[in-house]
């Protein structure tokens, strides 16, 4: 059984996406694995290359 590395966020996917909220671009987070949408001040989770875009999921920046 081989441990098959954690898919990666396509970065161009950037160009698509945006706040839920603000309707804002996000920034992209690479160490932490999150969108960031600063005028909200949410950072959305990025979980198996995958953006989880729900408010409800988003973690409050600081």
């Amino acid at each position: 059984m081989t441990n098959a590395p954690a898919p990666v966020f396509d970065r161009r996917m950037l160009e698509a996406l945006i706040c839920p909220s603000t309707h804002a671009t996000l920034e992209y987070d690479a160490d932490r694995q999150e969108l960031i949408s600063r005028p909200a001040g949410l950072a959305f989770p990025i979980r198996d290359g995958i953006p989880v875009m729900l408010i409800d999921e988003a973690r409050r920046l600081d």
